[in-house]
């Protein structure tokens, strides 16, 4: 796997941030396609799925720095293809969320090294009121408000710029769309 770190771009990093099942694959999908660049998928989603299946095991603390380090590889990968835009579907802040609220308030130092070490120049958080879909990963649906106030606290305690998306996927795509027009017309100059 590659080393924890990101790949130097000029492409423009935005990240769908929020707890699960709020919908941000589905606006990741339909951002890329919008721009006509690249997304990157959770890294996440599919390593613990075949963790599930094969062990019928649930995330690990020891996990958590492989989830980062394939999750970093795969937006390295994903920006040799982008264009202006690279939207991510989760990351390393993400992380160490999860870290956080799943394992009595810690994170492991190399997990918040790597949040202060990445850039991304947008978040998209994502509102709870989409309707919560079950899964075998999805372990939450109890806890969407103090999620959602978890996820915000983060942005806001490291200071990152996001706007908070809101309603049907069109009514999120608009409200993307107007800041990230914004930001590509700021970053052409």
């Amino acid at each position: 796997m590659e080393t924890r770190t990101q790949s130097p771009s000029s492409c423009l990093r935005i990240v769908l941030y929020g707890p699960e099942s709020t919908g941000k694959t589905t606006l990741a999908k339909a951002l890329a396609a919008h721009y006509n660049t690249q997304w990157v998928p959770e890294f996440a989603r599919d390593f613990l799925q075949e963790k599930w299946d094969k062990q019928q095991a649930t995330c690990s603390l020891e996990d958590l720095i492989t989830i980062a380090d394939g999750q970093l590889a795969a937006e390295n990968e994903a920006l040799k293809k982008a264009n202006d835009l690279l939207f991510c579907d989760t990351n390393v802040l993400v992380t160490k969320v999860w870290s956080e609220t799943h394992f009595d308030g810690y994170c492991a130092p190399e997990l918040a090294a790597l949040v202060d070490s990445t850039h991304y120049d947008f978040y998209f958080l994502t509102n709870i009121d989409v309707p919560w879909e079950a899964d075998d990963l999805r372990d939450r649906p109890e806890e969407r408000d103090s999620m959602l106030a978890y996820f915000k606290a983060q942005l806001e305690a490291y200071q990152f710029p996001y706007l908070q998306l809101s309603g049907s996927t069109e009514e999120r795509m608009n409200q993307a769309t107007q800041i990230l027009d914004e930001l590509i017309r700021t970053n052409a100059r």
